[in-house]
């Protein structure tokens, strides 16, 4: 279990990155999502003890029972981490054997039988044994970012972070990937920050939507969609009518649909005739969130 309270983080531009964020998030996968510059990395950042908080604290119980202050142990904290960042770069003209193994030395593993034995485990978890001899170079995206994950998880991890890590991935490669995020998250607690809407409706018994900074909704996916039951309102309508639909409701999403655009529209009751009732999705519920936050500003 991680607990998060009042963390807040201004960066020396002036740029509130993190204000007063409260989150709990317990073993297994948990999501967070929201758009770029949401304040995603600079929590995850954080978190990893690559950057200084402001205010706040964060405290990781790990699964015998010690408790480690994130912020200020950060020692202990990095000893109990795997981390996957956004841009993880790798040496090219080294294989995977080799770097990982030298990550390995580097995480303390030094007994040599001991970490063979770690390190070639993982890379059969990550099913890149057959290609383990390859240059990294060589590798395609996701072949690499499931390198990541495999040195992420040196040193039996407690918490793992990972930080937009399907970006750029084909639908192939990412589903790979998010398979065995999942089947990480059996056993330790993942943050898995995206804004991709999709990984975390499929993945993710936990989430939190953030924005500007600020945590919108936390919680059970299926719980946030459920209370927007009977709220979410779907019309086609004319491209020369749209600004107008989007200056009298709060249009939640807008996709073209045989040329035509196609709204989803919250409201308590029918907007007006012509909207049919539609069952919502995480993505109605990340939307109306963010629709809230712009009213209130």
């Amino acid at each position: 279990m991680l607990q998060i309270r009042g963390l807040s983080k201004t960066y020396a531009n002036g740029v509130h990155a993190l204000k007063n964020v409260d989150l709990d998030i317990p073993r297994g996968m948990f999501g967070l999502l929201g758009p770029n510059g949401a304040g995603k990395s600079s929590l995850m950042r954080t978190l990893a003890t690559l950057q200084e908080a402001d205010a706040g604290s964060a405290t990781l119980t790990t699964a015998d029972g010690a408790s480690i202050d994130v912020l200020h142990d950060k020692d202990a904290l990095r000893r109990r981490l795997g981390y996957l960042p956004q841009d993880f770069g790798v040496y090219p003209k080294v294989s995977a054997l080799d770097l990982l193994d030298h990550f390995a030395v580097l995480k303390g593993l030094t007994a040599r039988r001991q970490r063979k034995e770690v390190v070639e485990g993982l890379l059969q978890q990550v099913n890149l044994w057959d290609a383990r001899k390859r240059r990294l170079g060589t590798y395609s995206g996701g072949m690499r970012q499931r390198f990541g994950i495999a040195q992420a998880l040196l040193g039996n991890p407690q918490l793992v972070i990972v930080d937009e890590p399907t970006a750029g991935l084909d639908p192939e490669e990412r589903n790979r990937f998010l398979n065995l995020l999942a089947e990480i998250g059996e056993n330790v607690a993942v943050i898995l920050s995206t804004h991709i809407v999709e990984d975390v409706t499929d993945l993710c018994p936990n989430m939190a939507i953030m924005n500007k900074g600020q945590v919108l909704l936390s919680g059970r996916p299926a719980e946030a969609i459920a209370a927007l039951q009977a709220q979410v309102w779907r019309k086609q309508v004319g491209k020369g009518a749209l600004a107008d639909y989007e200056a009298r409701f709060t249009v939640l999403s807008t996709r073209l649909v045989g040329g035509h655009p196609v709204i989803h529209v919250f409201s308590p009751s029918q907007p007006e005739e012509g909207f049919a009732p539609v069952e919502p999705g995480l993505e109605d519920v990340y939307f109306q969130r963010l629709r809230l936050q712009a009213q209130a500003a």
